[in-house]
C-alpha cells in the first residue's frame, strides 16, 4: 500500500512540475500515466504535434499586406462552411439591407454558396428557415429564393416571406422586368468601351487531362476563311440566348472596371460573355480564364506589381463580381444597392480604378 501510495504520490508530482514548467502534453500525459499504457502516451504525442504544428501554421502570418488580405479572405470563406447554421444565419440577419411583408434583400458574402452540392455544408438555402425565425418570430414561415448568385459573387440578393411572393418575383426576373447592375472587374480594355453582347451560350465537355463541364459560346454566325465574309451557321439547339449590356467606368493598370446589365439570365453568362466574348475575363475568375486547363489565372506584369503579388499567388485572387444594383417593381419601383466588398475596393485603390461618384 505505501509503493502504491508513493507512486501516486511521484506521478502527481511529476504532472505538477510538467504542468507548471510548460512541458508539451506529451510528457505531462507520460507522467501522469507513469508506466500506463504506452497507446495512451504514442497518442498524446501526436496530438501534441499536430497542435504544435497547426499553432506554427497560424503564427505564419505573410508580412505584404496584400498576401495577408488574400489569406484572411480565403479563411473567412472556410469559416462560413464550418460555422453552425444558426451562426450564418446571424451573419446573414446582420447583412440584411431591406424588409417588407413581401420581401427581405441581403448584401450576400463572398464565398457563400445558395445552393447545396458535393463538398458543401452550408448554403443560404439551408439556413433560410432559420434566418426567417430571426427576423420576425418563431411561427415565421421559410424564406424562399427568387434568384440566384454564383458562391464568389456579391451584392444584391432578394429573398421572398411566402411562396406566392417567391412566384411573383420569380416571374419579374423570368420576363425581364428586374434590372440587375453588376460591376466588375477585368483584365484587358474592352473594344469597343461600351456595347452589347449577344452571342447564345452553351454547356459543353472539355476534354483534357481534368475533363470538366463549362458554359461557353455558341455563335450563330462565323467568319468564311475563303472571303473573310459574315456567314450563319446552324443554331445549337442546347444553346440559350444571352444578352448582356456593358460599359466601361474606369480603365488602369492593364485592367478596367466595367458596369454589366444582364438582359437575359443564363448561367454564367456575365463570366463567359466577357471572357470568351470580349477578351476581357474577371480578375480573379481562374475557371473561365482558360478554355482547355483548370489553372490560375494569368496576370499582366503590370497589374502585379499594382497588386503587389507574384503569378504563383494568383490562385488566391478572388473574382471580383458584385451585383451592384436591383430595381424590382413591386407596385412601386424597388431600387437596392449594395456598396462592393472591402476587398473590392482595396483591389480598386491598388489598381487606381477611380470608383464612380454616383
Amino acid at each position: 500500500m505505501r509503493r502504491s501510495r508513493h507512486k501516486m504520490a511521484a506521478s502527481g508530482g511529476a504532472a505538477r512540475r510538467c504542468w507548471w514548467s510548460g512541458v508539451g502534453l506529451a510528457r505531462a500525459v507520460r507522467g501522469v500515466c507513469g508506466s500506463g499504457k504506452a497507446t495512451a502516451a504514442v497518442r498524446a504525442e501526436e496530438l501534441a504535434e499536430r497542435l504544435r504544428k497547426s499553432n506554427e501554421q497560424q503564427r505564419e502570418i505573410p508580412k505584404d499586406p496584400t498576401q495577408r488580405w488574400l489569406r484572411e479572405l480565403a479563411a473567412l470563406s472556410q469559416q462560413l462552411q464550418q460555422v453552425h447554421p444558426n451562426v450564418l444565419a446571424k451573419i446573414l440577419k446582420q447583412r440584411t439591407v431591406y424588409q417588407s411583408e413581401e420581401i427581405v434583400v441581403i448584401d450576400k458574402p463572398y464565398g457563400l454558396p445558395v445552393h447545396g452540392g458535393p463538398g458543401i455544408k452550408n448554403c443560404i438555402a439551408d439556413v433560410l428557415p432559420i434566418l426567417a425565425k430571426m427576423l420576425e418570430n418563431m411561427k415565421a414561415e421559410p424564406l424562399h429564393l427568387c434568384h440566384r448568385l454564383d458562391k464568389e459573387t456579391t451584392g444584391v440578393m432578394v429573398l421572398a416571406r411566402s411562396k406566392e411572393a417567391a412566384e411573383k418575383i420569380r416571374l419579374l426576373f423570368k420576363t425581364r422586368q428586374v434590372e440587375k447592375i453588376y460591376w466588375a472587374i477585368v483584365l484587358g480594355d474592352p473594344d469597343p468601351v461600351e456595347g452589347i453582347v449577344e452571342i447564345p451560350i452553351v454547356e459543353k465537355e472539355v476534354q483534357s487531362n481534368q475533363s470538366h463541364y463549362k458554359m461557353t459560346l455558341a455563335p450563330n454566325y462565323r467568319l468564311c476563311p475563303e472571303d473573310g465574309k459574315v456567314m450563319k451557321i446552324r443554331k445549337n439547339r442546347n444553346a440559350e440566348r444571352a444578352v448582356t449590356r456593358y460599359r466601361r467606368l474606369a480603365g488602369a493598370s492593364a485592367c478596367s472596371l466595367l458596369e454589366l446589365q444582364p438582359i437575359t439570365g443564363v448561367k454564367h453568362q456575365i463570366r463567359v460573355h466577357l471572357a470568351y466574348g470580349l477578351g476581357c475575363p474577371i480578375l480573379g475568375d481562374h475557371k473561365y480564364s482558360h478554355w482547355s486547363k483548370l489553372a490560375p489565372q494569368k496576370l499582366p506584369e503590370l497589374t502585379l506589381r499594382r497588386l503587389k503579388l507574384e503569378q504563383s499567388k494568383a490562385r488566391r485572387l478572388p473574382m471580383h463580381l458584385h451585383a451592384h444594383r436591383l430595381c424590382l417593381p413591386l407596385g412601386q419601383p424597388l431600387d437596392f444597392v449594395c456598396k462592393p466588398p472591402l476587398f473590392f475596393q482595396k483591389t480598386l485603390r491598388k489598381l487606381e480604378l477611380d470608383i464612380p461618384k454616383n
